[in-house]
């Protein structure tokens, strides 16, 4: 009973015992828009991601209930052309910063679920590699927008 009883409040001084608060967010979203296109023609997302680790983390994927796809792709030049190319993961160095942008990384929005209208927030999460999930709202833009 001592023993225990002393193990006890040692736990409960050093703060290992009970729940352990929350870690504060290492990654941020921001300037998250989508340039919306007519019918149900594939739609692109752009938004900025920065890590504030020390390490650097890979966005894994993004989900929304507005489509039935987001995916992450990559605008690739070869000479005069170019093509897009769907990627499993893109790393965001630590302490930095990386914008996906109209001609590089962006999300590819398939399949709309309800009518979409320019001005329209939409809500995404954003899933990382160490398991963190971050909620951002997208503005919606008409299809002549370059740019947040």
């Amino acid at each position: 009973m001592k023993t225990s009883l002393s193990t006890m409040l040692l736990a409960a001084l050093c703060g290992c015992a009970g729940t352990a608060a929350a870690a504060p967010a290492s990654v941020m979203v921001s300037d998250c828009w989508i340039r919306l296109l007519p019918g149900n023609l594939p739609s692109g997302g752009y938004f900025s991601v920065m890590n504030m680790g020390a390490q650097p983390i890979d966005l894994t994927g993004v989900r929304t209930d507005a489509y039935g796809k987001a995916m992450l792709h990559q605008t690739q030049s070869n000479g005069s052309t170019s093509n897009m190319v769907m990627v499993d993961k893109v790393t965001v160095p630590a302490h930095g910063t990386l914008a996906f942008t109209p001609g590089g990384f962006h999300l590819m929005l398939e399949q709309p679920r309800t009518p979409l209208k320019v001005g329209m927030p939409i809500p995404f999460t954003f899933v990382f590699s160490d398991g963190e999930q971050v909620n951002a709202e997208c503005e919606t833009k008409s299809a002549a927008a370059m740019s947040h």
